[in-house]
């Protein structure tokens, strides 16, 4: 038996908590609004008052947190870096820029703590199904001891060291943001030329066109249905880091770019926190007049 400790227990962490203590390993976990760390405890998770009293012991230490500077905040302007014990494993499964990340398992290095920064995908619903994919990046060494653990959760893959498990969730998120303004996009060309949008999605299932982003975030486009998932203001951060990357080493990426605009449009028009597949609302937004279906937007609580 492993004992985990897990910092942030919002909309991915908390279903990410339940698959590891379903896989029998003890759990401590700490998030910033204690509310949404209480109800683990009736699955037996210890729920702690701080990120330091929950790493002090841990074998692996979890932090799904909301960006680069909170997990900096949380692991070493909180004291939890100096709780660590030596030996143990920082599993940072945020979706930070790849230069923060390399600074951190560089510091932890320092003390004797080894890190992984692995990100995932596949939403809230991967989470509480267990089937995220998990990108990390660090030492094999690393990699093998967490992989269990890891596994509890989803489909893990080194991909390299320090720093490679951020550039390949970045890869995911063009892929992910882009494909999102695909879809809306079909199903509102669809839609103002007559044809039924989702006989159209249905037609499209299994072609070439196909995707988990036309199945699920197709759907939520017909439903109108915007509580997220992962939210505009979590897309926009992702998109924001692509371009940095992207100016980093001297590439044009003009769809991405495009997209990112968009995204950054909805965010200033107040959708942060409504799913990312309300990108929709930005494209009927420079489509006036144009609209997909006639449900009523169902807008997060």
């Amino acid at each position: 038996m492993t004992s985990i400790a897990l910092l942030g227990t919002g909309l991915m962490g908390a279903p990410m908590a339940v698959c590891i203590l379903k896989a029998g390993h003890t759990l401590a976990v700490w998030n910033r609004s204690m509310d949404k760390a209480a109800g683990l405890a009736a699955q037996g998770a210890r729920v702690c008052a701080t990120p330091a009293e929950a790493v002090a012991g841990a074998d692996i230490v979890i932090t799904m947190l909301a960006d680069g500077p909170t997990v900096t905040s949380v692991l070493f302007a909180q004291g939890t870096a100096a709780a660590l014990k030596t030996g143990s494993i920082v599993v940072d499964m945020s979706s930070i820029p790849p230069d923060i990340a390399r600074e951190h398992a560089a510091t932890l290095a320092a003390q004797g703590v080894l890190h992984l920064d692995a990100p995932v995908s596949g939403g809230t619903k991967g989470a509480a199904a267990g089937t995220l994919a998990i990108m990390a990046g660090g030492t094999e060494d690393a990699f093998a001891r967490a992989k269990p653990v890891l596994e509890s959760m989803g489909r893990p893959v080194l991909i390299g060291p320090s720093g490679t498990g951020q550039i390949a969730k970045l890869a995911n998120q063009a892929i992910v943001g882009i494909t999102i303004g695909a879809v809306a996009e079909a199903l509102l060309l669809a839609a103002a030329n007559g044809a039924d949008p989702a006989k159209v999605r249905e037609a499209l299932t299994g072609g070439f066109a196909d995707s988990m982003i036309l199945k699920q975030h197709g759907q939520r486009m017909l439903d109108r249905a915007w509580a997220p998932g992962a939210p505009v203001k979590t897309q926009v951060k992702d998109l924001r880091t692509i371009m940095a990357a992207a100016k980093s080493a001297g590439l044009d990426l003009p769809i991405a770019a495009r997209v990112t605009a968009l995204y950054e449009d909805l965010l200033a028009e107040g959708y942060g926190n409504c799913d990312h597949s309300a990108y929709l609302l930005e494209l009927e937004h420079i489509n006036p007049g144009k609209r997909l279906g006639d449900k009523p937007d169902q807008m997060p609580t």
